[in-house]
């Protein structure tokens, strides 16, 4: 059966950038186009044209799920509209993926959330770092208590310059009341990991940003330390600061037996008799598998792999630490 796709906002620059859904969607061989909507036609033209099969645009998502009547929508846009096209969407009944962080605040996210609960809706968004190598080889140990208690976890996201989003069609990134920088968009992977692999909500214990590098109004770093009721500690870091094409990445897992990181494309366990590396790059681009992940629940009548309530749990965090910040 072919899968007729409905895609919003896709001026964000994960419609054909970076994660680039369009790609993925299009190049999966049961999903079929049937419309490509961005509020800017000239966004929406270049789009369809990328995908070079004459999918027809639109301005109002409203208008075109209308007339193509789609199975599946993937549902991007700015920040600041996206709690009211999640909203839109589950009350038609309509499935859909949306990139975080799924709207401008915790109480946007939280309403979406109360509706799709109530309304039982399969409404996903792609964390793609659960697929990352080291997240699998973090909750074999844990589930196993191989790695003993955990002490502390550590996430740093730092990616290249935030002029990219110029190029991208996303210069309301730059903007922060449409929900621009670089702890919304970044720095909720993180936080959405700690969550995960500890199973626990967080306290916000301390939080700081900087705009030094850039000049603009949005955060281009930031760290954030967190902490769970059990006691575990987690520190953020997100930022846009790479001089080059690339990520300065790296993940870590504290436990009493075993300690877990990884950096550069390689997953280093440290126990008390010595280390062991492995290979620590995914298969595949981990958007594709977070992508597949999705479509294989929604086809199977299952949950969301994750979904608008851990999206909801990762901004609450972040509101927490934007509050702090802006209390200095």
């Amino acid at each position: 059966m072919t899968i007729k796709v409905a895609a919003t906002g896709v001026g964000h620059w994960h419609s054909l950038y970076d994660a680039a859904y369009l790609k993925i969607l299009d190049n999966m061989p049961d999903i079929k186009f049937v419309g490509i909507q961005d509020p800017q036609i000239s966004v929406a033209e270049h789009r369809s044209r990328e995908l070079g099969k004459g999918t027809p645009v639109f301005t109002d998502y409203r208008k075109m799920l209308d007339e193509t009547k789609p199975d599946f929508v993937l549902a991007l846009g700015r920040h600041d509209d996206m709690a009211a096209t999640a909203r839109y969407l589950i009350e038609c009944g309509l499935p859909f993926m949306m990139e975080k962080p799924m709207g401008l605040n915790a109480d946007q996210v939280g309403e979406v959330t109360e509706l799709a609960t109530k309304r039982n809706s399969f409404a996903a968004v792609p964390f793609t770092q659960r697929y990352l190598p080291f997240t699998q080889q973090a909750r074999e140990l844990l589930k196993t208590g191989e790695l003993g208690t955990v002490s502390h976890l550590y996430f740093r996201n730092n990616r290249p310059t935030s002029d990219r989003y110029l190029a991208w069609d996303s210069e309301w990134m730059f903007d922060p009341a449409m929900g621009g920088g670089c702890l919304r968009n970044l720095g909720i992977h993180g936080i959405d990991l700690f969550l995960h692999l500890t199973g626990e909500d967080a306290e916000v214990v301390g939080a700081q940003s900087s705009n030094r590098v850039h000049g603009r109004a949005v955060e281009d770093y930031v760290t954030v330390i967190i902490r769970t009721p059990s006691g575990v500690l987690g520190t953020i870091e997100a930022g846009n600061t790479f001089p080059r094409d690339g990520t300065d990445g790296e993940w870590k897992i504290s436990g009493s037996k075993v300690l877990l990181a990884a950096k550069d494309g390689k997953i280093r366990r440290v126990t008390a008799t010595g280390d062991e590396t492995s290979d620590g790059a995914p298969s595949k681009h981990l958007s594709i598998t977070a992508v597949e992940k999705i479509f294989e629940a929604w086809r199977a009548g299952a949950k969301p792999p994750s979904s608008v309530v851990d999206c909801y749990r990762a901004n609450k965090v972040v509101d927490a630490a934007f509050k702090l910040i802006r209390s200095r």
